[in-house]
């Protein structure tokens, strides 16, 4: 089918509208004359749905929204949000500086079905560059099959993350016979299936981990009986809470940003694997809540049909007549184990892929020798000479930004970055300083000129 063309060009085009791109379109909205479209695949906005489980809180305070921390002004804050619920006085009275996840979810499709600007059941096939409109050509199709083709002189990727699996379940995903691995991604929908289960394993020890496991264990009653054995399974040397001192995340900030951008590239890795308590830990609430879980159990004289191991790697998958067979290695003792599980949940996190719509103009991108974009401080990505458009990215940047590209934290404060720069000047001015800690050496400080001694007073004078 022929695609529809669009003759207008647009100042700024968003592909995906996740939390990331909704920000910028929210912050956009308040700038005059700044023509703006945000595409995204799906038929309406949703945020992690397979993890919206009831109890679930955001992990950042509710400060964090999408426009707040940029522009507190902005209607479309989370405030607002709530002012315009009819919710104001409730969520007062109930002292919430971390909401639920179902309501920031809610909170975010209120934005997007309010905003002109953003677009969905629109999955974009091929973005190029078009030498004679020397702009951006973006081609997008609904789910009926009708396309268009809209032109922009600024593209703005994000696309988001996609879950990721151990490399062992790889290959069993897509055995029919054997279909209870699943990424924690979809663990909501599958949550009635596997409670009923005899054994079911938890790979991964952060957050989306640590809630698969409590929620399981919550499956079965004050005994312990009924529901899965639940087993939870960690690379890591422990189940650690995440850094949530208030200096500790000043990481999370744009003066550690700055910091980290010019480190050398090898030291950059190094950290990113280092800070993982940084966005790989467990709230303390939740390891809490765990651990009175199983203490509840013991009541009686009970036992926890639960294990809890750390420091352990999963080596090999098999599937057997009835579920799986896990090889794994604990790192400490260098020794190898196996077990049988009935299904198996991977919290092991989510990776940026390259998007297939790239491939429409292979060469579009200076890809770096990893195959990652090379990203500027405005979050600008280098294309290849004579593409005179600017192509902006949104959580693909860790390896040159830090621990903090996919924090919802630093959103708004990146989305009015990539704005000021799409806009040339500052609409939504970013504060220089953010952060107490000094990241780096200090500045050698410039030394007071020495002051002339004073001459003596006469005699019979008090100084």
């Amino acid at each position: 089918m022929t695609a529809t063309p669009e003759s207008h060009v647009y100042d700024l085009v968003g592909v995906g509208i996740g939390p990331f791109n909704l920000s910028l379109a929210a912050l956009a909205d308040g700038v005059p004359a700044l023509s703006t479209l945000f595409l995204d695949a799906k038929p309406a906005f949703s945020w992690h749905p397979g993890l919206l489980m009831e109890g679930t809180v955001l992990q950042v305070p509710f400060l964090a929204d999408l426009v707040t921390m940029a522009d507190p002004t902005s209607p479309w804050s989370y405030l607002n949000y709530l002012k315009s619920h009819e919710r104001m006085f409730p969520f007062f009275f109930s002292e919430r500086f971390h909401i639920p996840r179902r309501e920031y979810d809610h909170y975010c499709r209120w934005v997007a079905e309010s905003l002109p600007s953003c677009r969905f059941d629109a999955r974009v096939t091929a973005l190029v560059w078009d030498e004679a409109a020397d702009a951006f050509a973006l081609t997008h199709r609904s789910s009926a099959g009708a396309e268009r083709r809209v032109l922009a002189r600024r593209v703005v990727l994000g696309v988001g993350t996609s879950p990721v699996l151990p490399e062992p379940l790889n290959a069993l995903t897509g055995d029919t016979h054997h279909s209870r691995i699943l990424h924690s991604a979809d663990y909501r929908t599958h949550r009635a299936a596997l409670a009923a289960l005899e054994d079911v394993t938890v790979i991964g020890a952060g957050q989306s981990g640590a809630e698969v496991a409590l929620d399981l264990i919550r499956t079965q009653d004050g005994q312990g009986q009924g529901g899965p054995f639940v087993r939870w399974l960690a690379r890591t040397p422990a189940f650690a809470p995440m850094e949530y001192s208030k200096l500790g995340l000043e990481h999370f900030t744009p003066d550690y940003i700055h910091y980290f951008r010019a480190l050398p590239e090898e030291r950059r890795e190094q950290l990113v694997r280092e800070q993982w308590q940084l966005y790989k830990g467990v709230s303390e609430q939740t390891l809490g809540e765990i651990h009175d879980e199983l203490y509840e159990r013991t009541i009686g004289g009970g036992t926890p049909r639960a294990g809890l191991h750390p420091g352990v790697e999963l080596l090999a998958a098999e599937p057997v007549a009835d579920g799986y067979r896990l090889t794994c290695r604990h790192s400490q003792q260098e020794s190898e184990f196996t077990f049988h599980t009935s299904a198996v949940v991977s919290a092991s996190g989510y990776a940026a892929l390259r998007p297939d719509f790239l491939s429409a103009d292979a060469g579009l991108i200076d890809w770096d020798e990893h195959g990652r974009y090379r990203v500027d401080g405005e979050y600008r990505v280098a294309l290849r000479p004579g593409a005179s458009g600017e192509l902006y990215v949104q959580n693909a940047e860790m390896h040159t930004h830090g621990v903090g590209a996919p924090d919802l934290t630093l959103g708004a404060w990146r989305a009015a970055t990539i704005l000021n720069s799409v806009v040339g000047k500052p609409v939504v001015p970013v504060p220089d300083r953010t952060a107490w800690t000094t990241f780096g050496a200090p500045r050698t400080p410039r030394l007071p000129a020495p002051r002339a001694p004073r001459a003596a007073a006469p005699s019979g004078i008090a100084q």
